[in-house]
């Protein structure tokens, strides 16, 4: 960690009115406050720097403040900042949807509608879904994440910190078991529990959609099989349900594909995107067949702030710096390079390591190769100290998962490897 004086603000004095004014519901990771941040590189208040592995939580694939998305915002800044797209209308709405539905891995019509939260995305596919489909029943998965909204959070499959004071859950939601070998669940296990909620709990008839992600992003980064997508695939086509696949976290070149759903050789019906899709301004996507799309009655999809013009230009923009610095094939040498260094360790605190392309995470487990998660909190601060910043998650809270910009320099990467490698070895 480096330090250059920028101003007077200290990051204690800050915190203390963070502290006084916020409520404690409003956690944060690391006691630092934020000064500029280039690429994969945060500098405090104080003028300390960090490596950043987080990227605000997998929204910064194209890194912080890329030098095209900013001047493309600039523009539009310029010309206006909000009309309410469903009141004036502007081209960069209609464009975007036409490149996401371009690129979406849907056969036949598409059609796109934007939001401002992965929340708002995934509570507008059950939306859509109902309108549909007519049914009002959702299945869900174990371990999913898929937001902090009230619908969003009965889908959620995780209780503390998110559904925990938060109760009672939206009615007719259910959850099945997520196949991850390494949480000892198979695919066939996951199976059986999706036929029991359809033998105690409702009928295949009355469920609307079943929702997961590709890859669970603060479930632990567990990734669902071709396989499995296939029998979720042949299931709702044997009963009319709705397959959503919620792309949030894993979307927009994270997994070294566009869309991780590239690699499971299934189509969903819906899928959402947000996230990375607009490199840290606020938009999602609900992505999806065009029949199922029209479903909802005009009026009934939208919002003040959805698909806001300074996000737009900016999601136009991250498509093309994706194409043209082939951060697809950078997501997959990133990730394998991670992988590597990461084995190459052999350090016993370190138990599976699974990634799709930069959608890393790895477990970190005790001598008897149990869950570990006082480890992972040791790691976190042992690196935050040494200027890397790092994130854990999953079930059991010994996931560390590493979502650093694909536009990290080679050097800057070895840097956080060693980070990395140094706080282990305490």
């Amino acid at each position: 960690m480096s330090k250059v004086a920028t101003n007077s603000l200290t990051n204690d004095s800050l915190l203390e009115r963070r502290q006084a004014i916020l409520p404690r519901g409003l956690g944060v990771a690391f006691p630092i406050f934020a000064e500029r941040a280039e690429n994969a590189e945060i500098w405090d208040v104080e003028g300390n720097r960090y490596i950043d592995f987080v990227g605000g939580i997998s929204v910064l694939n194209t890194g912080h403040s890329h030098p095209k998305i900013t001047q493309r915002v600039q523009e539009q800044l310029h010309k206006f900042s909000h009309t309410a797209a469903q009141i004036v209308s502007y081209d960069s709405y209609v464009t975007l949807a036409e490149r996401l539905c371009e690129k979406a891995p849907i056969s036949g019509d598409k059609k796109a509608v934007f939001f401002t939260t992965g929340a708002e995305a995934v509570e507008n596919t059950i939306k859509i879904s109902r309108a549909s489909t007519g049914r009002s029943g959702i299945i869900s998965f174990v371990g999913g994440w898929h937001g902090r909204t009230l619908m969003c959070m009965g889908l959620t499959g995780k209780v503390i910190p998110y559904k925990n004071n938060f109760g009672p859950m939206p009615a007719s939601v259910y959850h099945a078991l997520f196949p991850a070998p390494e949480l000892g669940v198979s695919e066939a296990e996951a199976l059986r529990s999706l036929e029991m909620i359809f033998q105690a709990d409702i009928h295949p008839s009355d469920v609307a959609a079943m929702i997961i992600e590709p890859v669970q992003g603060e479930g632990g980064f567990h990734q669902v099989t071709p396989s499995f997508a296939k029998a979720l695939r042949e299931i709702c086509d044997e009963h009319g349900i709705v397959l959503i696949f919620d792309e949030v976290q894993s979307g927009f070149g994270r997994t070294g594909t566009l869309f991780a759903t590239e690699q499971l050789g299934v189509e969903p019906d819906l899928m959402t995107s947000a996230k990375s899709l607009a490199g840290g301004f606020p938009i999602s996507a609900v992505i999806g067949r065009a029949k199922m799309m029209d479903a909802p009655q005009p009026g009934g999809l939208g919002g003040t702030y959805s698909g806001n013009p300074l996000a737009c230009v900016a999601a136009l923009a991250v498509m093309e710096v994706i194409e043209e610095e082939d951060l697809l094939e950078r997501s997959r040498i990133i990730g394998d390079k991670i992988a590597s260094a990461l084995a190459a360790l052999h350090s016993p605190k370190i138990g599976n390591i699974r990634h799709k392309g930069a959608m890393l995470a790895f477990d970190l487990v005790d001598s008897e190769g149990n869950p570990d998660p006082i480890a992972a909190a040791a790691l976190k601060e042992q690196a935050f100290a040494k200027g890397l910043l790092l994130a854990s998650c999953g079930r059991y809270g010994n996931t560390m998962r590493i979502m650093v910009p694909l536009t990290v320099s080679d050097e800057v990467l070895e840097e956080g490897l060693a980070v990395i490698k140094t706080s282990l070895e305490n």
